[in-house]
């Protein structure tokens, strides 16, 4: 059996080889970088965390932070001061009924300080002017423990 008449035979094995090993590296790279997205989303949790236990709040899981906020801070960051999340917020912040029966109310200060902490660690750059608008509402300590 002559080499070149061996390597035209193993021409498809060699060529597997090839394409398996490369499969393999582009998975490697994408793993990475979700892990990668997944240490600092589990970061910023944390330190979220930590500032909501500082205002006295009880602690959170930090995988359901994670999992829900990333490591952008999600629809919170996208536009937190926007004329549409203002108005959610009014919402929340009412009695519960519906209908004519919905009144607004005075919310706990705590509440909108919680907001301002998930804004200082995943979009500090939009931290002023979302504490602009929460000063804006009337808030009492209206929540006992």
């Amino acid at each position: 059996m002559s080499p070149t008449r061996m390597a035209s035979e193993h021409r498809w094995v060699y060529i597997g080889s090839i394409v398996v090993l490369v499969a393999m590296m582009v998975i490697g790279l994408f793993t990475y970088k979700q892990q990668k997205a997944t240490n600092e989303a589990y970061e910023k949790a944390n330190q979220l965390n930590d500032a909501l236990v500082a205002q006295g709040f009880r602690p959170r899981d930090a995988g359901n932070i994670a999992d829900t906020l990333g490591t952008d801070g999600g629809p919170v960051c996208e536009d937190p001061n926007s004329a549409l999340k203002r108005g959610l917020w009014l919402v929340q912040m009412a009695n519960g009924a519906s209908g004519p029966g919905m009144r607004p109310v005075i919310a706990d200060g705590r509440i909108l300080r919680a907001g301002l902490e998930v804004v200082k660690v995943y979009c500090p750059e939009k931290q002023d002017a979302y504490q602009q608008k929460i000063e804006d509402l009337k808030t009492a300590d209206t929540v006992h423990d």
